[in-house]
């Protein structure tokens, strides 16, 4: 089944220049980690996410001066919608506006009274910037921690759907929702509860994932199950490393679930027995670095590279490219069909040239 026949239909919301929601991309988010108020770094960073991939970026505003580094980065010709993220003082939210972020995030219920959320409303309204409400297991609200005892993924949803309803007791539609949790498990139940009850556009993450390779399966499990499930419009891997890796991270997890249109190369290949005649294992390695190297990687195609011709050709024909592997040798797939036998020591060129021609096409 495609990925949009299951996909659920939220509403659309635009940040920037940038739609989320409806059919629309799964946009890829990070999170500058550099003093918002080093304007220099800040935009260096925001860059080099940028060149990785990263379709929106939030920067952390913790007070009304670090606001004002937004101007640098519009100055500096950065295009990624950027995204200010405020906790408490509902007049930095206010000063966001007026100095012209992309979107606020803000966890209504934690800047005071109905006429600062209302203040805050109106001003985003007037300059048609949307909100996004972050709900996080370590930050619950103490009446809904009170009735349910624990962070559980009924109090996460619930805890949304308060800070939804005092958006829209002054007529805010204009939002975006994330429910996180650093229990994969919590925040999977929340974010599906969650998409049942509303259909604003939701961001998912999984915080505090850590950093390496436990950050990233902890992610791809609770992002990746949610994709699944045809739920989410955005998502941020969130790391305890250098930000640009998240970008990767999260291609990782488009290519895995198969999104149509932005999934890039799907690469197959089989873990060896043995029957496995041809040196696999180093075969792939090279294989994905010199994809990598060759900027590749995005190409929508699939890939396959099979160790022996038991179940090699099966794979392979399903693949638009493959190979099945031989002693010393290889058979080339493509669409089904052999080609030709390649010597083991020419099949990465091989395949890269049969690559290019189809991202010619």
């Amino acid at each position: 089944m495609k990925y949009n026949e299951v996909r659920r239909k939220a509403r659309e919301v635009t940040v920037g220049g940038l739609t989320l929601g409806g059919a629309h991309p799964i946009a890829i988010q990070s999170m500058t980690n550099t003093d918002t108020q080093d304007a220099r770094r800040t935009v260096e960073q925001i860059r080099r996410l940028e060149a990785a991939g990263c379709d929106i970026v939030r920067i952390s505003v913790p007070t009304e001066e670090a606001a004002y580094t937004v101007w640098k980065i519009k100055e500096a010709g950065v295009k990624i919608p950027i995204v200010a993220d405020i906790h408490f003082d509902y007049r930095i939210a206010l000063r966001c506006a007026e100095l012209g972020f992309d979107k606020i995030r803000i966890n209504p219920g934690n800047i005071g009274d109905d006429d600062r959320v209302k203040a805050v409303c109106d001003a985003c309204r007037e300059r048609r910037i949307p909100i996004r409400i972050g709900v996080n297991s370590g930050s619950l609200e103490k009446h809904i921690l009170a009735k349910y005892g624990a962070p559980t993924p009924e109090a996460l949803c619930e805890s949304a759907l308060y800070h939804i309803s005092l958006l829209e007791r002054f007529g805010f539609y204009d939002t975006l929702v994330s429910i996180k949790a650093s229990t994969v498990t919590d925040m999977i139940a929340a974010n599906r509860l969650l998409s049942q009850k509303c259909d604003y556009p939701l961001h998912l993450g999984v915080t505090e994932a850590g950093g390496g390779n436990r950050g990233l399966i902890k992610s791809a499990v609770g992002i990746g199950a949610l994709l699944a499930d045809g739920i989410g419009d955005t998502i941020r891997v969130s790391l305890t490393d250098d930000p640009v890796d998240e970008i990767d991270a999260a291609k990782q997890i488009l290519r895995a679930v198969g999104i149509e249109g932005q999934s890039g190369m799907d690469i197959v290949s089989c873990p060896t027995c043995a029957r496995t005649k041809i040196d696999l294992i180093p075969l792939v390695k090279r294989f994905e670095a010199a994809v990598k190297e060759a900027g590749l990687e995005d190409i929508p195609i699939k890939v396959a590279l099979m160790g022996c011709v038991v179940n090699g050709p099966g794979e392979a024909r399903e693949a638009d490219l493959g190979i099945a592997g031989g002693k010393g040798e290889a058979v080339l797939f493509k669409h089904g069909e052999i080609v030709e036998k390649i010597p083991e020591d020419q099949i990465i060129e091989r395949l890269l040239r049969e690559i290019r021609s189809y991202k010619e096409c």
